[in-house]
């Protein structure tokens, strides 16, 4: 009778602990709690899809794994063997409205694991809420962001009156060009009849969240300087060497010119000509570095040149041709990779912020609803995948809702807090509701076929 007495005190205590016990790790990310919304984020981060060898298996099948979790409809699509494109898609009510994309892309840059407090693919939280991993920034907030406001969405019975497609796209740490380029080209995105595009935005140190309507084009310029070669002791004009440190000087005084500008308050990073020197090349090689006593013939520098939509494209080429790589001086140049901020009318590829973008006036009311503050409209002042969508005549508007939180992207201990990523989650939750109950003109969001 004991025996029993004590069998029976012991069933009780193990079913009280499964009670009162946390789900395993397994089940751990699959309520809608804040632990489970922070633990999928988490697991996402894990997956290391660093270039140049990402793992785009494992992101996929983590992507397909929660588009199944959510009722989604979901599918991979290789434009490039090796490269999937994962999409998934929420059905509206009304397929015939011009649909709204969630694009996010899966790719990170490398870290250096060494130079950071955290190992960067641990997405390890500190103890004020920091979680640090690379991709906490840019972008895997924001995919997971999509996903979580669907999530809430669903739960609350909202069904989407337009179609939803979400796109994690490949390579846009490396240009893009096999991944939303691909996409941007292909007949399944011109069968999504899109009407709008979410892309990346970026942190803000303040209180409000950025957006970003258009984006700063990259120029990436080789310049090049020849002359005779001499004795190191020698002293005569137009060495190689000189011609070039004649450019860089030049190139240093419009930077500083446009930097100004920005610490002046008078224009936005994103408003203004950027340019840094990122390489440099000259000198003669020798099995200990370099022959010392030998002028080089050849010289050359590398230049990010960054071109806003802004500003005037054949001024800058005059100034180029100029002032920074004379053929007077013996200077030539090449362009490594130009695009053009302009259209092929010549017109800045610019998403409206005004009221013939309803998309624009929703997305600020969105905000607001969910307790937000939208700063003014931006320019990138890099480069992102929405370049692809403007391309096509499509509005695309940057949007990564992380207040409070320096810009860390492509940094050392990059991190975003639970807390601004939960609240990132109320956001898009207030966005994606707004946009996909829209049912009024797209303004100039339909797609264009002469495009």
């Amino acid at each position: 009778m004991e025996l029993n007495r004590r069998s029976l005190r012991v069933l009780s205590l193990l079913a009280l602990i499964l009670l009162v016990s946390p789900p395993n790790s397994a089940a751990a990310g699959d309520g809608d709690d804040d632990s489970s919304i922070v633990a999928r984020f988490q697991r996402y981060l894990r997956i290391n899809t660093a270039q140049p060898n990402p793992d785009y298996p494992q992101s996929t099948d983590f992507l397909l794994s929660e588009a199944k979790s959510l009722s989604l409809e979901g599918r991979a699509i290789e434009f490039v063997p090796g490269k999937p494109v994962v999409l998934l898609k929420w059905p509206g009510s009304d397929p015939s409205l011009p649909s709204v994309l969630l694009n996010s892309h899966t790719d990170v840059q490398p870290a250096e694991e060494d130079k950071w407090s955290h190992p960067p693919f641990a997405a390890r939280a500190d103890a004020e809420g920091r979680i640090y991993a690379r991709g906490s920034q840019d972008m895997k907030c924001v995919g997971m962001q999509y996903l979580e406001a669907i999530r809430r969405l669903k739960r609350s019975g909202f069904a989407p009156v337009r179609d939803v497609y979400l796109s994690f796209v490949p390579d846009e740490e490396i240009g893009g060009h096999d991944g939303a380029a691909k996409l941007a080209a292909s007949d399944e995105f011109r069968d999504m009849n899109v009407g709008i595009v979410l892309d990346e935005g970026l942190a803000s140190p303040t209180e409000y969240y950025r957006a970003f309507y258009g984006e700063r084009c990259p120029w990436w310029l080789v310049i090049k300087a020849t002359g005779a070669p001499g004795h190191g002791a020698k002293l005569y004009d137009n060495t190689a060497m000189e011609n070039l440190l004649k450019s860089i000087e030049s190139v240093r005084r419009f930077r500083a010119s446009q930097f100004d500008m920005v610490k002046a308050g008078l224009k936005a990073e994103g408003e203004v000509i950027s340019v840094n020197m990122v390489s440099l090349k000259a000198g003669t090689p020798s099995p200990t570095g370099f022959v010392m006593n030998l002028q080089p013939s050849e010289a050359e520098a590398g230049f990010d040149v960054r071109v806003p939509p802004t500003a005037d494209q054949q001024a800058l080429m005059k100034r180029i041709e100029e002032e920074w790589a004379p053929i007077s001086r013996n200077m030539t140049f090449e362009f490594k990779h130009k695009v053009s901020p302009h259209d092929k009318l010549g017109n800045p590829i610019l998403t409206a912020t005004d009221s013939s973008n309803p998309w624009w006036s929703l997305l600020e009311e969105a905000v607001k609803k969910a307790n937000g503050k939208l700063g003014n409209p931006e320019i990138f002042p890099a480069s992102t995948d929405a370049r692809y969508f403007r391309d096509l005549g499509l509005p695309a508007i940057g949007f990564s809702p992380m207040a409070n939180t320096p810009i860390l992207l492509h940094d050392h201990n990059e991190f975003l807090s639970k807390t601004e990523y939960l609240k990132g989650v109320e956001i898009y939750d207030s966005i994606i509701k707004a946009y996909a109950s829209y049912t009024g003109s797209s303004g100039d969001g339909s797609f264009k076929d002469e495009l």
